[in-house]
């Protein structure tokens, strides 16, 4: 065993000894005894601990893969994931102004999926260890909101109805306004009897719907979810943001800089997220790749009251960008592409006479990538709000404002 200084966090929360080698669950200016294995530190023992490092408020956090970093203080996660963010802009030659990060609180999250398998026994459910895929159940998860740990036995049924002894399910569970909505992949292909005891299964356990790879099984009640006042129906498996505390964080953020507009276009619009409630200040065209969720924005829309106009659009951003002679109608856009971001469409947005763009990305470095792009162009970036609704991991959400001077 040998000693190692901890010198940096990693941009996946592992600690940085020179080399570089790797050190999960320690931090920088620690002292470590380990084994070194190629690039990966092994069996590590911490000889001098951080100031920052605090006893991890989950039980779970050693067997569960689910969180990185519950051994660091929360302010020193917050100011590591704006460091994070204002590193990757750096690379880019940008300086940029940073708003107080806004942090989701624990038991907040309101989507997960859990594995599950078969066991000699019966079924488990919960989150895969660290590194590996063994199954931890996590009764006490200090993360996900209390009503949608109520899946874990809802997931251990579905196991023992549609899993294989070999392979474990991803069980996807959305909290929604009338219940748990469940999108299960990975199981045994669907016959009758697995059909009808899936349907038996979806309303022993009060689910609002149930899916099974790509086909519904049961719809008890509509799946709704509110974007900031619009009730929508996403379909089985569509995008949401993990927390309705960080969704009204971005969406407030998106608003505000949108402000004014009478007319916004709305790229990568997912199911309405932003596009339904900036249509109570504008008129709004969404756009998004996914028809089913372009459906379910339009259903949502017809039946709001007090709304603009929203119209919709199904169309794949990344092989057919909206030109500028397609942009020019709009006097503002919202963009939330996609973790690689939307080079292609970033560059035609610098092409176009657009006056305001509220940029969200899930990606410091693809966001990174495309202000640099939008600052070329004559735009102004106005602070960037970092957004951390997921908590206690190494992933990260901004937003900025993008001005033609």
């Amino acid at each position: 065993m040998d000693q190692y200084h901890i010198t940096r966090l990693g941009h996946r929360g592992d600690g940085i000894a020179e080399g570089p080698l790797f050190a999960p669950l320690t931090l920088p200016g620690e002292v470590v005894t380990a084994r070194r294995d190629g690039d990966q530190l092994r069996d590590v023992k911490i000889v001098t601990p951080s100031e920052h490092r605090v006893a991890p408020p989950c039980r779970h956090f050693k067997s569960c893969g689910g969180c990185q970093l519950q051994h660091a203080s929360d302010a020193f996660v917050a100011d590591w994931k704006v460091e994070v963010v204002r590193t990757a802009l750096t690379a880019q030659g940008i300086e940029a102004d940073f708003a107080p990060i806004h942090v989701s609180p624990p038991l907040s999250r309101r989507r997960a999926t859990f594995a599950a398998r078969r066991t000699k026994k019966g079924a488990m459910a919960g989150f895969h260890a660290k590194g590996s895929d063994v199954i931890t159940d996590i009764p006490g998860c200090q993360l996900l909101h209390p009503d949608l740990l109520q899946a874990r036995p809802v997931a251990e049924a579905l196991a023992m109805a549609g899993a294989s002894r070999k392979h474990s399910l991803d069980v996807a569970v959305t909290l929604t306004r009338n219940g748990l909505d469940v999108a299960v992949s990975g199981g045994k292909p669907l016959d009758g009897p697995l059909r009808l005891e899936l349907a038996q299964l979806a309303e022993a356990h009060d689910l609002a719907r149930l899916a099974w790879e790509d086909e519904v099984i049961a719809t008890r009640l509509p799946p709704e979810q509110d974007f900031g006042g619009v009730t929508v129906t996403p379909p089985p498996g569509a995008f949401l943001q993990a927390t309705q505390d960080g969704e009204a964080a971005l969406r407030n953020e998106v608003v505000q800089i949108t402000k004014g507009a009478k007319r916004i276009v709305d790229l990568f619009a997912g199911c309405g997220t932003f596009a339904l409630p900036l249509a109570k200040q504008a008129e709004v065209h969404a756009i998004e790749g996914d028809p089913a969720m372009m459906a379910s924005l339009d259903t949502g829309w017809r039946h709001a009251h007090g709304l603009k106009a929203v119209s919709h659009e199904a169309r794949d951003l990344f092989r057919r960008p909206l030109m500028p002679d397609e942009l020019k109608t709009f006097d503002a856009a919202v963009i939330d592409p996609p973790r690689a971001g939307a080079e292609a469409q970033i560059a035609e947005l610098c092409q176009s006479d657009i006056p305001v763009i509220a940029h969200v990305s899930c990606n410091p470095a693809s966001f990174a990538r495309d202000a640099r792009a939008l600052l070329s162009a004559g735009f102004k970036m106005g602070p960037v709000q970092v957004v951390d609704q997921f908590r206690w991991s190494a992933h990260v959400e901004m937003v900025a404002a993008f001005q033609r001077s």
